[in-house]
């Protein structure tokens, strides 16, 4: 078993470090919200003052964190945590960040003699409480294959797309096509219900027909469809709309980095925008379908 670093333990992040610890790892956890760290002491972590000490003595590295800036300022610097991680050590960062960010980090770390892989994941909260993430790796081969038992004892499939920063590429892909999927999954079943038709039915029959998706099966953005959906609870939980903005965000980057046309990509950040704007933004980003029906 491993000793490992845990650093950002949020509704991502708690539940992957949970199920580590249910494989039998020994974490030191660090974040900034002592809720968080408790939780994860009760589940039997050792809870670290700072990032720095939570590094301390562990062969394995991971963070989750939710922005580039929050990254970088974790890792580089004269304070950073590659200058204090031993030599040798792995270092796993699962959070959703810029692409050049990933490899500006994955340098850094090389330079210092470590190995570093971008493994940003898919499958939201119940994922990653259930431990059914897919891992969308960037980095070499060797590297991956080391952090390969850590990754499969967090989640179901890990995919290895390229080099580092590939993993980001891909992970922003993923995520624009949910937030479009989403916009216009929440769209029909406000124009549904405006007919008189029960959301439930009208998902149902959606979900095994050619609209089906995972907003229809897993994350129904209208209330009351499915039980365990953000939308049924207050749209509380769950992947938070200013995260999908943000990613979206990236995605807008991204495309303009390499001259890429994504004209519903914008539009879905434009929208997310909006339901920031409307005072959603903390909420699951399936609230976006308030946008078209103000009573969902």
């Amino acid at each position: 078993m491993s000793r490992i670093a845990f650093i950002g333990l949020g509704n991502m992040g708690g539940p992957m470090a949970a199920n580590l610890l249910k494989a039998g790892h020994s974490l030191q956890v660090f974040d900034l919200v002592p809720a968080a760290v408790a939780a994860a002491v009760a589940a039997g972590a050792s809870a670290a003052a700072t990032a720095v000490e939570a590094v301390n003595g562990v062969e394995i590295v991971i963070s989750m964190l939710p922005a580039s800036r929050h990254v970088e300022g974790l890792y580089l610097g004269e304070g950073g945590l590659l200058a204090n991680i031993a030599p040798g050590a792995l270092v796993i960062d699962s959070s959703t960040i810029a692409p050049a960010s990933s490899k500006k980090i994955a340098q850094a770390a090389a330079a210092r003699g470590l190995s570093m892989i971008d493994a940003p994941v898919s499958g939201g909260t119940a994922g990653a409480t259930a431990g059914t993430l897919t891992f969308i790796v960037g980095g070499d081969e060797a590297t991956l294959n080391r952090a390969r038992p850590i990754l499969e004892a967090m989640g179901r499939n890990v995919f290895h797309v390229g080099a580092n920063g590939a993993g980001q590429v891909a992970k922003l892909c993923n995520n624009m096509a949910l937030g479009v999927i989403m916009a216009v999954t929440g769209e029909a079943l406000a124009l549904g219900v405006a007919h008189g038709l029960d959301s439930s039915v009208l998902s149902q029959m959606m979900a095994v027909s050619t609209g089906r998706s995972w907003a229809t099966e897993v994350c129904n953005p209208w209330p009351g469809v499915l039980e365990n959906a953000p939308a049924s609870r207050g749209y509380s939980g769950g992947f938070g709309n200013d995260l999908m903005l943000k990613d979206l965000g990236l995605a807008a980057e991204a495309a303009i980095g390499s001259g890429a046309s994504i004209p519903l990509g914008e539009l879905a950040r434009n929208l997310y925008a909006m339901n920031s704007k409307a005072g959603n933004g903390q909420l699951d980003f399936s609230s976006v379908v308030k946008l078209v029906a103000k009573d969902a």
